[in-house]
């Protein structure tokens, strides 16, 4: 059912700021929804769990102000480009091909999270424009695929800034924020949503999100990140098996049949 999902979806978000268009995304195709319509609805899902969930971090002054306006400056540029391109690419297999290298990326760098050793708190801080860089790549590919905003972010905030790990989740959700909304209504002008489908995903997603928010006051920094850093993984993962499957089926769909003179003989 479909607020069950939305309830655990929407729980995990509160809990870690992330998975809310992967996780849904992969939900509604698994359900047998087309991709286009799982794409528009996830991120319309998404804002509106964002739109739940801020509140709380931002009266609990989790949200870092000047990393959060670098990351829209170049994230939202980027929303566009990714959203127009999902419009004009009917090559599906073109699409799953940059699905699985961003897969790939998406696993390395949330492994990264876990290695310690590999962190560089200071560089986002004296590096911005190289933020605003990878915002912008991050803001193409939500629009591509409404997967990975959150989850990018917030792997990016945790190895390579000096903020605590309470901010990372409450800066990456106000920054999912105005991409979903952006995302959320370039696809009402331009994409199909199931209304039925995203109603439900609500009923559930509305309490999940307060029960998240809730439980990651009770858990510790340390916990918290791992948390993040596995559900990361897992997502990256989650994109590499569904880019290798429209691979293969795409690949077995092109094969040439044999001809039919060659079955009669």
């Amino acid at each position: 059912m479909e607020w069950i999902a939305g309830f655990v979806i929407a729980a995990t978000m509160g809990l870690t700021g992330i998975g809310g268009g992967s996780l849904t995304v992969t939900v509604l195709a698994l359900a047998g929804l087309p991709i286009a319509e799982s794409v528009g609805t996830a991120m319309i899902f998404s804002a509106v769990l964002r739109l739940v969930i801020a509140p709380v971090y931002m009266v609990r002054k989790h949200v870092h102000a000047g990393y959060l306006g670098r990351l829209l400056i170049g994230a939202a540029p980027g929303l566009l480009i990714g959203t127009w391109a999902l419009r004009l690419m009917d090559n599906t297999s073109r699409r799953a091909s940059v699905l699985l290298v961003v897969g790939i990326m998406f696993f390395i760098s949330s492994v990264v999270t876990v290695a310690r050793r590999l962190h560089r708190p200071e560089f986002a801080g004296r590096n911005g424009g190289w933020l605003v860089l990878l915002a912008l790549i991050i803001g193409m590919v939500t629009g591509f695929s409404a997967a990975g905003a959150g989850a990018l972010v917030a792997v990016l905030l945790l190895n390579f800034s000096e903020m605590p790990v309470e901010q990372v989740i409450g800066t990456n959700i106000v920054f999912g924020i105005v991409l979903a909304l952006m995302g959320s209504a370039f696809y009402l002008e331009w994409g199909p949503v199931e209304t039925g489908t995203l109603l439900r995903l609500v009923a559930g997603g509305i309490p999940g999100a307060f029960a998240g928010c809730a439980l990651a006051k009770r858990i510790s920094s340390s916990k918290l990140r791992t948390a993040v850093a596995l559900i990361a993984i897992a997502l990256g993962l989650q994109l590499v098996s569904a880019a290798v499957r429209d691979l293969l089926k795409n690949h077995a769909a092109a094969a040439p049949s044999a001809p039919a003179s060659a079955l009669t003989r």
